[in-house]
């Protein structure tokens, strides 16, 4: 859908007015703009297709969301993926292809939204959010948003760029005694929520081999790169939670849902996804708490070497005070002062200076304070 934009609009100088950056860009235009919200990937807009059932499995790409209705199939369940979201009018024409409502679609294309269910006559609106780490030093999670369209006959799925995620998904399609090819569009999508869920788990593996290390050395050598990770690790946890916690809410609609599309030997299986969503926030709250107790940690142990430094330094200047004080008498300018005649008294003082020191020594050491 083509705007024109008013002069006071912040798109108006914009070049590409069909990819945003953050949805603050996107007001004053009305509801259903087809406009791209999210990070700018470099992905091509790709249409791959997979039609299969019990017997049969084709794939194959698509240039054309008008190619579909060559391969609709009563006895086939399709699956339509989308990497790419740049290209708006693709998601336009599976609109008016399938009569999904713009509403939908503009969801579809801000890749900020909250994940969630949406249930229409029809059809079934998903949105999920894909977690994916790598860790190079520094921990990195990377976030995609993956919408998807149940139907009666179809699963569409829209993603923001081409990855591997759905993998597994293509290596089950090739057994055909696999329960996936057995049933009907509403077990793939359980597939497809399922395969997501699944790399949240990797996920934890990664903090786990992170957060693990940073406990064992954080009392022998607390060090500045510690608070750091630890900060870096607190706010990681908060996108994730904010990210994954909506899906209970979302799985438990899923199993109480008033639908067709949804039959209930099916709706097992989204209960079972629902306990590994419930696994993994357990797990973030547990992550949550360590890295607090951890951020303590941290901070006792600097409050404490600096206790140790204080308590080095309070015992050097207890043992210099009653020195500084003999040297202080004895620089005084008084003309009557008898020590200063006398022919011992530089060894002497050296000798008292040396008992002294040692003196305070024993005694601090007696106390335990050495």
């Amino acid at each position: 859908m083509n705007f024109k934009y008013p002069v006071w609009h912040r798109l108006h100088k914009q070049t590409n007015k069909t990819v945003l950056r953050s949805a603050a860009d996107k007001s004053g235009l009305p509801a259903g703009s087809l406009v791209h919200i999210g990070k700018k990937h470099e992905t091509a807009c790709r249409i791959s297709i997979t039609q299969y059932n019990e017997d049969t499995l084709k794939q194959c790409e698509i240039k054309s969301i008008s190619e579909l209705q060559q391969l609709q199939d009563n006895k086939s369940i399709i699956w339509v993926n989308i990497d790419g979201l740049s290209d708006t009018s693709i998601v336009e024409h599976i609109g008016a292809e399938l009569n999904i409502h713009p509403l939908v679609l503009e969801d579809i294309l801000s890749t900020h939204q909250r994940p969630k269910l949406e249930e229409y006559e029809d059809y079934i609106y998903l949105v999920i959010k894909s977690i994916s780490a790598q860790y190079n030093g520094n921990l990195d999670l990377r976030y995609e948003q993956i919408s998807i369209l149940l139907l009666a006959n179809y699963v569409i799925t829209f993603k923001e760029k081409a990855d591997e995620i759905f993998k597994p998904v293509y290596y089950r399609m090739q057994n055909r005694k696999d329960r996936l090819r057995q049933s009907g569009s509403d077990y793939l999508a359980y597939v497809l929520l399922d395969t997501i869920v699944d790399e949240y788990f990797v996920v934890e593996d990664c903090l786990d081999d992170i957060i693990d290390p940073l406990e064992d050395s954080l009392l022998s050598n607390p060090t500045k790169e510690m608070l750091h990770t630890i900060q870096l690790l607190r706010r990681n946890l908060i996108a994730m939670k904010r990210s994954i916690s909506p899906l209970r809410e979302l799985l438990t609609t899923i199993q109480h849902a008033n639908t067709a599309l949804l039959h209930e030997k099916t709706l097992r299986y989204y209960g079972d996804v629902h306990d590994h969503v419930l696994r993994v926030t357990d797990s973030l709250d547990s992550y949550r708490e360590r890295i607090a107790s951890i951020q303590d940690i941290y901070l006792s142990s600097i409050s404490n070497k600096l206790n140790e430094t204080m308590k080095i330094l309070t015992i050097f200047a207890s043992i210099f005070i009653p020195l500084t004080f003999i040297a202080g008498i004895y620089g005084m300018n008084f003309e009557h002062m008898p020590e200063l005649k006398w022919r011992w008294a530089y060894p002497a003082l050296w000798i008292i200076f040396i008992a002294i020191g040692i003196g305070l020594l024993i005694y601090f050491r007696k106390k335990k304070w050495l």
